[in-house]
């Protein structure tokens, strides 16, 4: 995926033409398509980092395209930002429910277009990095699937067994306090105990013992813990 390039799909070659200069003055690349049809071509010649795609198109519907890419398995994490001259609530509505990351109604600036695709990228970025598999010795943990593998066994492992460990692969070799691991793993907003991150940790340390892997969870006296693959 090309870092600075953008898809165009659009079947007004003004509009596609001022998208493009408003890109290129953003420092990114721009690729023009008029219609689905071609839109799929250089999507498949090369995959872009987002598209601007507008919801009446010739032929097959922006919004059935956007359906289909969000289907498809190797396109379905490309971020898309629909263009609508359609201002009703309901319309931009399905546009989300199909999958689009975000729209934008005409006339719109570009100061705004460019806000629009910057805040979408850093979304797109964060969750790819969330979604991101982990991978320490022989243990792995894979948050799209909800799955832990430990020396090519899968690990039956609670929801909240799992977060604590997505958590802690994330973040190898630093020692975290309760108070902390229970902000970052059971959010800021919940009132519970510190010691029920201990009830948790017994419970992580008694999956991984299953495979002599207990030793990863390390208790730091008078601190709290830290995730280890140092001996």
């Amino acid at each position: 995926m090309s870092e600075q390039h953008i898809l165009i799909v659009d079947d007004e070659a003004a509009i596609r033409e001022m998208l493009h200069l408003s890109l290129k003055k953003a420092g990114y690349e721009a690729i023009e398509a008029p219609d689905a049809r071609q839109a799929r071509a250089a999507i498949y010649n090369q995959m872009p980092m987002l598209i601007l795609l507008d919801w009446m198109l010739p032929g097959t519907s922006g919004i059935e395209f956007a359906r289909q890419l969000k289907k498809d398995p190797q396109t379905q994490q490309i971020p898309i930002i629909m263009l609508t001259a359609k201002g009703e609530e309901g319309d931009k509505v399905r546009g989300l429910e199909v999958g689009a990351d975000d729209y934008i109604t005409k006339p719109f600036s570009p100061r705004e277009l460019i806000a629009r695709i910057k805040a979408v990228l850093r979304r797109s970025a964060s969750l790819q990095q969330e979604n991101q598999q982990l991978v320490i010795k022989e243990l792995q943990l894979d948050p799209s699937e909800h799955r832990v593998m430990l020396k090519g066994q899968e690990v039956q492992i609670g929801p909240t067994e799992f977060r604590l460990l997505h958590f802690f692969m994330k973040n190898p070799e630093r020692v975290y306090s309760r108070n902390q691991v229970l902000d970052q793993v059971w959010g800021g907003n919940v009132y519970i105990e510190e010691r029920t991150v201990d009830v948790h940790i017994r419970r992580l340390r008694k999956i991984l013992a299953e495979h002599q892997y207990e030793h990863l969870v390390q208790t730091v006296r008078g601190v709290g813990y830290r995730f280890s693959i140092r001996e």
